[in-house]
This record gives C-alpha cells, structure tokens and sequence, in this order.
C-alpha cells in the first residue's frame, strides 16, 4: 500500500507492546521506529527488523514519522514528554489522570499550535471510549444521571501500592462492580451511589515468609485513597497461584446514561454501553493505533493544537473510505 502512515513508538511497556502488535492488524500503517530511554542494544521487541533508538536521538527523525505514540504513564512521564514531543510531531498520548486532563491539554495545546502539530491526548477507554459514550448519554438524554462502573478487572495502580507493602512479594488487585448497584441503575431507580456503594476491591496477596499476614491485611484494608473507602477482601495465596490463576490484565467496565422522556418524563430510557477485555492494554492500544490515523488525517487538512476524543469525526479512525462507510455501516 503506497503512503503508509509512518508510526513511532515511544516506550516498550505493555503499552508499548500493544501498540506494536495492534500496528500489525492495520495495513494502512507502517512501524518505523522504537525509542527508549534504555540502551537501544538491550531492548527486544517483537519486530526485530525494526530500528531501536534512544529517545535522545527522536527529534532527528521528525521528517521520518507522522505519529509518534507515546506509551509512558501519566504519572511522571507524560506530562513532560506529550508537550515536549507535540513541538516535532504529530502524538497520541494515553494520558489518564481525569482530574488533571486541563492542564495537560493546555501544555500541550501550546506547543502543538506553535508546531503546527496536531496533539491528540486520553486516547483509550476510559478516558477515551467510555468519554464519547458519557457525552452522547447526556446529548440524548438532557434529564438523566450518569453512572459509570469499572470492572471485573486488575488495577495496576492499586496492585503496586500492595506491593509497596513490607512483607509482601507480589499481588494482584481486581476491582469488582456491585451487582445490586447495576441492578438498581439498569432499572431506572436512579439511586444515590456512594463509592462503597460501586465497587469492591478483591487483593490476591503473596507474603515473604514469615510475614505478619494479619499487619498486613489491616495496612491493606486501611489505606487511604486506594482501599479505606471500599469494601476490600484480601485473600493470602502462593507465587504459584498467583503466577497460575492471575497472570492476565483483563478489564472492562459499564457506562450507562439513565434519564427520561415523554410530556412528563413519565418514559423511562436507559443507554448502556460495556468493555469486557481479555488485555487492558490491548485494547487500549487497539483505541490508540485509529486515533494515530486520526490525528495523522486531521493534521494532513491543516488542523493543529490539541485534541480529545471528542474532537475527532469517526470517519477519520477508518481506514475505509467515507463512501464505503456509509454503504457498509451507516
């Protein structure tokens, strides 16, 4: 296919590695490099035929590729790589800090209006997918409530702060929707959710030897911002069940847009939209790799500064032509 869209990948994590696999699934595009910030000689990906560089040596090659996926986290490495990245390339970013997304659109905004770049952050499914859904329910029902469910699935932020733990070798945390609580939303009772009322958190711990289990499950239990404000069980088993049983990174999750209608609002509506996901970052990075294309079309028709989701026409995610989408899909 002649014009491919020449895409790079910043960071070999799990995201990273999605991103690589998903690339393989759209023809349209075309990997050109990895960038890491360890030795390039040390790193090995799925693709060996493609060159590994240091992250210093990116902005050499800014005539080379039209997107540059960042796969870095939220925490410490977005916030300075999307807007210092944005002024050499068009980007897509995974940015999931909801509270902060302001901020880290305006950072980026301005160094990508000054480029000329387009910036395209929050690319996944929550923000990201779930975002777009969350919008639509509010566009079509005005009168109505929002409830958003994540779920059954592992949360690796919360799994690393077990792990933080003295005493503790390894863990795994799933976070679990309430099932009284869908069932009361999905019947248009509209009920008042506190965050207990939501979710549950599962823990599957493995403890050094010797270890206070107890001390441990209280410090668990007890955490602020992370465990103290759910309902949490916390289960004990062996490396070899944690290793058999939660070797995955499943996800998913609900959004749903309860509200009414009719002269009264006497007519009940209910829009509901799932994610079961075998890989969270899989899938993410099967979001991230169309609005790659996306940000790569929008930039081609003079577009530039940052966007979200909520910017981009769904025509612009296919590889299809707009003629064929309304013939097949529409």
């Amino acid at each position: 296919m002649a014009n491919k869209i020449r895409v790079g990948i910043l960071g070999y994590g799990n995201l990273g590695r999605g991103v690589e696999l998903a690339l393989r699934q759209n023809p349209d595009m075309e990997l050109k490099a990895f960038f890491t910030r360890r030795d390039p000689k040390t790193l090995k990906t799925l693709s060996s035929e493609v060159p590994v560089y240091h992250v210093d040596d990116a902005v050499n090659m800014k005539d080379d590729i039209d997107v540059m996926i960042l796969c870095g986290g939220s925490a410490t490495d977005l916030p300075k790589q999307s807007p210092e990245y944005a002024k050499y390339f068009n980007i897509v970013d995974s940015f999931d800090t909801h509270a902060k997304i302001p901020e880290h659109f305006a950072a980026c905004d301005a160094s990508a209006q000054e480029s000329g770049k387009v910036a395209l952050i929050s690319v996944g499914w929550d923000p990201g997918m779930f975002s777009l859904q969350r919008l639509l329910g509010n566009c079509i029902l005005p009168d109505g409530k929002d409830y958003t469910f994540w779920g059954k699935g592992v949360s690796q932020g919360h799994s690393d702060a077990i792990r933080r733990i003295d005493g503790v070798l390894d863990a795994k945390q799933y976070t679990v929707p309430v099932e009284d609580a869908l069932k009361k939303v999905r019947a248009g009772e509209n009920p008042e959710l506190t965050t207990r009322d939501k979710h549950t958190r599962e823990c599957y711990v493995v403890a050094k030897e010797g270890a206070d289990l107890e001390k441990i499950r209280q410090e668990i239990v007890t955490m602020p911002n992370y465990f103290a404000d759910y309902d949490t069980t916390v289960n004990f088993i062996t490396k070899e069940e944690l290793d058999r049983d939660h070797k995955g990174i499943p996800h998913g999750g609900f959004v749903m847009r309860s509200g009414v209608t009719g002269v009264n609002g006497e007519t009940k509506e209910m829009i509901e939209y799932s994610l079961k996901l075998g890989s969270n970052p899989e899938f993410t990075s099967s979001v991230i790799v169309c609005y790659a294309r996306a940000a790569y079309r929008m930039n081609k028709e003079g577009m530039k500064g940052c966007k979200t989701v909520f910017d981009v026409p769904p025509v612009y995610l296919s590889p299809k032509s707009a003629e064929e989408l309304r013939k097949t899909l529409l």
